[in-house]
């Protein structure tokens, strides 16, 4: 079987076990690719009635995104449900350190938008409820998930493929993914609505492949990226502002210039980051510190340079990280232990721990800096200079999720609105 024949199997697996299926296209080739045998797919079974595409739509992007995304929502067959949604959710923002988020399609930021509204879309003005503007982009789909899930059987199928990132291959491939639709690895059911990757185990030769093979269209700003020098590995269409494109950005100037303006125009840091994504002065790469200066040194150097409350963001993350490492311990392997022990670094090694893991939990203080291949997850204030550099606002990086007060301010505002959906 290839990975073409897998993922008519997993269709007829989705299509089977879901009264509606929603198809999350964001204008990319993996999106794009997936929609377009999905879409062949219903129209040889008779299920078009049955499929839905979402857009999130962000705004700032190449001006042949907006296009191919045009071409296709005016493509689609009258039985396809159409959401495309322009609404000023909260969006990470990984080029400044004065804004850890950005807001698309504020209407009081109409002046400053990159591009008009298309017509049609969902957004402040014909939403079905009140849209709070505290709602980040990831709890919005959260959110419409849930409501297209009360409705009927939901699944939502996104072009994620796991040869793109280890993050993505963890995401399918993690032990703690228990909630799947029997026992399908590349399915999740937890939050009131279904997910799946049917396109995990594809590579980026699959996807221009099967565009080739079948004559599907794409977004034609790929021919212009190859033109440019980018390797099929290489190209990207995120939103120009997140952590995953910044090392792009740049591509902005010599693809669409007039773009550029616009973007530099959006948003606080985009200049700088066009001139320095993807090197060592945002954190990339081999990263080093001045002469005479340890990493604390040049850590609380970098601090001293922010302003207030990005300031003290990170050193509410380094207090909470240092008494982490102190009182419970990090999860590590014994390679990674006997390292330690070898390098005479002061340790103590626990027995058990509550995650779901092999590995013992070690308590230590933080270090200064240490040559081990897991730098990630060892403590060190290098790790912690990595993430100001990178405008790492939540230290993802250091392996952060929300904090107690984040959870609750965004459980809360879900409460709030929860009878308005």
């Amino acid at each position: 079987m290839n990975v073409h024949e897998a993922l008519m199997s997993r269709l007829d697996f989705v299509f089977g076990e879901f009264e509606r299926v929603v198809v999350s296209f964001s204008g990319g080739k993996d999106s794009g690719v997936l929609l377009a045998e999905t879409l062949a797919y219903c129209k040889r079974n008779g299920l078009l009635g049955r499929l839905a595409v979402y857009h999130m739509d962000y705004e700032a992007q190449y001006s042949m995104t907006t296009e191919y995304v045009e071409r296709t929502f005016a493509a689609l067959p009258d039985e396809v449900t159409r959401y495309w949604v322009c609404l000023p959710v909260k969006a990470q923002c990984a080029t400044s350190m004065f804004q850890t988020y950005w807001q698309p399609w504020r209407r009081d930021q109409r002046d400053i938008w990159c591009r008009q509204m298309p017509d049609g879309c969902i957004n402040e003005d014909n939403f079905p409820w009140s849209f709070n503007y505290e709602v980040s982009d990831y709890e919005f789909n959260r959110r419409f998930g849930n409501a297209l899930g009360r409705e009927a059987k939901t699944c939502f199928l996104l072009g994620c493929r796991t040869d793109e990132s280890l993050n993505r291959w963890r995401a399918v491939n993690s032990e703690s993914n228990y909630k799947t639709c029997k026992g399908r690895k590349w399915t999740n059911t937890a939050n009131g609505f279904a997910t799946a990757w049917p396109l995990y185990d594809w590579a980026v030769e699959d996807v221009w492949t099967c565009n080739a093979r079948y004559g599907h269209d794409y977004n034609r700003v790929y021919d212009l990226m190859w033109l440019a020098g980018l390797s099929p590995h290489q190209m990207r269409v995120a939103s120009p502002f997140n952590d995953c494109a910044t090392s792009s950005l740049r591509l902005y100037q010599v693809i669409e210039p007039d773009m550029w303006g616009r973007l530099v125009s959006r948003v606080n840091g985009v200049n700088f980051a066009g001139l320095y994504g993807g090197t060592t002065a945002m954190g990339w790469r081999k990263i080093t510190k001045p002469d005479g200066m340890t990493w604390k040194d040049y850590m609380w150097f970098l601090l001293g340079t922010l302003p207030e409350e990005t300031r003290k963001n990170y050193l509410a993350k380094l207090e909470t990280s240092m008494r982490f490492w102190r009182e419970r311990g990090g999860c590590l392997d014994e390679a990674t232990i006997g390292r330690l022990r070898e390098e005479g670094v002061s340790i103590e090694v626990g027995e058990t721990t509550n995650y779901n893991t092999d590995k013992k939990p070690v308590r230590m203080e933080y270090l200064d800096d240490i040559d081990l291949p897991n730098f990630k997850e060892i403590p060190t204030y290098k790790r912690m200079c990595v993430c100001i550099m990178k405008n790492d606002h939540h230290c993802k990086y250091m392996g952060f999720s929300q904090t107690k007060d984040e959870v609750k301010r965004r459980n809360d505002i879900i409460n709030k609105y929860r009878k308005l959906l």
